[in-house]
This record gives C-alpha cells, sequence and structure tokens, in this order.
C-alpha cells in the first residue's frame, strides 16, 4: 500500500494547524485579545479573576469616548518590572480640563455623574480625591487619555503618573466573559452632562 495518501493526510493536518495559528495570533495582534482583570482598581464592575475581550479593531475609527473602559501599557516607572497592562475608565478626552474637587470630578468645569464608582456595605460612593501629595487639576494633551480606575481608593491611574499617550492604549474592555454567569457587554454611560458647555 502506498504511503503516499497518509502523507498528504499529514500536509494537510499541518496546513490546517499552522492557518489556524496565524489566525489565531492575527486576530489577537489586530482585532481582539483576551484580558485577564488582575488588580481591584475596577471594583465593582470588574473584579479580580474576571475576563473581558478587548477590542483592538474599532478604535482606529471609533475614537475612545468618556466612560470607555480600556487597557493600556502604563507607565515604565508604575508597571513594577511586569509587563502585566492595567484595565481604567476614560474619564478625559485631549484637550480637556479635569480638576477634582470636594472629593468630584470635573470636566472643563462640569461636575461628572459617576455611577459606576465604588459603593461600600454600606451604599456610600467613594469620593474622587486627588494622589497624596498630588496635582488636583490637569490639562489632557492632545493624543492623550486621562484614565481613573472606579475604587477610586485602590487606584494607581492618572492622579498619579498623568494622562496616557493613546498610543499606549491596547483596546476597548467591551464584553466579560468569565466567569460565566457574568457575562454580558460591559456598560458604558453616557454622560449627557458632558454634551453641552459648562455655564
Amino acid at each position: 500500500m502506498s504511503q503516499r495518501p497518509a502523507v498528504g493526510c499529514l500536509v494537510e493536518v499541518l496546513e490546517t494547524l499552522v492557518l489556524t495559528v496565524v489566525i489565531f495570533f492575527g486576530i489577537q495582534a489586530f482585532v481582539a485579545q483576551p484580558y485577564k482583570v488582575q488588580q481591584g482598581s475596577m471594583e465593582n464592575t470588574l473584579l479580580p479573576e474576571q475576563y473581558v475581550l478587548v477590542d483592538k479593531l474599532s478604535p482606529r475609527w471609533d475614537a475612545y469616548s468618556y466612560g470607555d473602559i480600556v487597557v493600556f501599557h502604563p507607565p515604565l516607572t508604575w508597571n513594577q518590572g511586569s509587563d502585566v497592562p492595567f484595565i481604567k475608565r476614560v474619564i478625559g478626552l485631549p484637550n480637556d480640563t479635569i480638576e477634582l474637587k470636594d472629593g468630584i470630578v470635573h470636566v472643563n468645569g462640569v461636575a461628572l455623574v459617576e455611577p459606576y464608582i465604588f459603593t461600600d456595605a454600606s451604599g456610600t460612593q467613594q469620593q474622587s480625591y486627588p494622589a497624596p501629595g498630588g496635582a488636583s487639576r490637569f490639562v489632557v494633551p492632545a493624543g492623550e487619555l486621562f484614565l481613573m480606575g472606579d475604587h477610586r481608593e485602590d487606584s494607581a491611574d492618572s492622579r498619579n503618573f498623568g494622562p496616557i499617550e493613546i498610543s499606549k492604549v491596547i483596546g476597548r474592555a467591551w464584553l466579560r466573559y468569565w466567569p460565566f454567569d457574568k457575562i454580558g457587554l460591559l456598560p458604558v454611560p453616557d454622560h449627557p452632562e458632558l454634551a453641552s458647555p459648562a455655564p
């Protein structure tokens, strides 16, 4: 019996495997990739050990907006030798002025409504204060974003290291897929208060 059919079958299997690997890594590089939440800075929106899918494609034509949850590479001085990206929420866009006053975030003079901020067991929502010894007012440069965690008292974010270049943002987290009982799209607030100019 000829071994050619067996060899041909093996070649087809190898070609299929190679193609599958190429497609898999191509999708992760350019379309979407999984991300495991490892910090508590987004509680209670996202908890450690949960998994989200990060959209890397749509930001190419759909710019980041207020309230988007994004995954990004932190400044080298803050990654503590780790290559694990951070996950935070977009609070300020390019050219915005961010002020932290009386525990409330103001964007271009407008108090930001933030229903997603961490609330403790008593129903008390955390306040948004500057980092210890840090600035309370920031002007976001062109091409950068101001990012903060939802758990304001347990988040190293733009209050600590300043705005982040958009080029350092991996993508927009849009779907929680693990655990299964928490699967679903991540809600993004509309922030109608920012739609009109400040009084």
